[in-house]
């Protein structure tokens, strides 16, 4: 009864017909749709075994911990090793450094010492040339002469601050 009240897009002679095959288009309509594949591919990428398990990384890995456990073998060794012999320093150093010049050098210094102690001998066995008697009896002199020229005489109590002469050493 649902065919007396249907109105068709197109004008129809028979409206129970034209519903009936709408009907039917409509159906197959759905039916399609439920039924399409979609065009676009939303599926995970294939997954490869060498990309998940890295060889290469797990190889480098056991060579690591191989050498790991190598060098704790060595030192366990050397430990057993040290416990047996009570410790024993193994370390120490006789070689003597060698040169193919220190003949030559140590010669060289024996010399340079030798002129050390003749020019020391020299300076200390040498007399003085100038006299501080001679250059303080100088000083005095340029003392009165710059009092003869200047302007203004200088105070006597200046000239009583030289110390005396006999307490300059000589």
């Amino acid at each position: 009864m649902q065919h007396q009240a249907y109105q068709p897009v197109l004008p129809c002679v028979n409206k129970y017909l034209q519903y009936r095959w709408d009907k039917n288009c409509y159906e197959m309509h759905r039916n399609k749709v439920k039924s399409a594949n979609s065009t676009i591919n939303t599926t995970s990428p294939k997954t490869y075994d060498h990309l998940l398990v890295k060889f290469k990384k797990s190889q480098l890995e056991e060579e690591r911990v191989s050498r790991i456990e190598r060098e704790n073998q060595m030192l366990i060794d050397k430990m057993a090793h040290i416990k047996q012999t009570n410790g024993g320093v193994d370390c120490r150093n006789d070689y003597v450094k060698k040169s193919l010049g220190s003949e030559k050098r140590l010669q060289e210094l024996l010399h340079i010492t030798k002129e050390n102690q003749r020019i020391l001998q020299r300076l200390s066995t040498c007399r003085p040339r100038h006299s501080v008697q001679v250059w303080r009896e100088q000083w005095l002199k340029n003392l009165e002469l710059m009092e003869n020229i200047g302007r203004y005489p200088r105070l006597s109590a200046q000239r009583s601050s030289l110390p005396p002469i006999s307490a300059v050493r000589h």
